[in-house]
């Protein structure tokens, strides 16, 4: 986490072995390259990393996503008493968990865009 990432909201994403799982990670990455939002790690908070406990408590807002309905995200954040701006499952909003197969690049896309404007109203909201 740099100085200059400071103002930008902290996504967490779901990385386990489904497509839907790889396609939130994915997403998240995408944020992160795009500078929509700045990546960090999940399974640091679940697992308790201090640093990384430190980084998710430190009031920046927190962009979740979630693969499916086991809301593994969510559920290490609530560990440490730490709840989403925003939370985003990616079965709820049509994408089908599959396994042993890659996520669809044109759904992922379109989640991409999905969550980048939830992120424009959402800064629009908080002016």
């Amino acid at each position: 986490m740099t100085a200059d990432n400071r103002n930008m909201p902290i996504v967490y994403s779901c990385s386990g072995c489904s497509s839907a799982a790889q396609m939130a990670n994915r997403v998240a990455i995408r944020l992160d390259r795009e500078r929509h939002a700045e990546m960090s790690c999940i399974a640091g908070v679940g697992g308790d990393v201090p640093s990384l406990v430190r980084i998710a408590k430190s009031g920046r807002k927190i962009i979740a996503i979630d693969g499916c309905p086991l809301h593994c995200v969510l559920r290490c954040l609530d560990r440490h008493n730490v709840k989403p701006d925003l939370h985003f499952t990616l079965t709820k909003i049509g994408i089908r968990k599959r396994y042993h197969t890659d996520f669809n690049e044109v759904e992922a896309a379109e989640v991409f865009r999905r969550i980048v404007g939830e992120l424009q109203v959402d800064s629009t909201a908080a002016s």
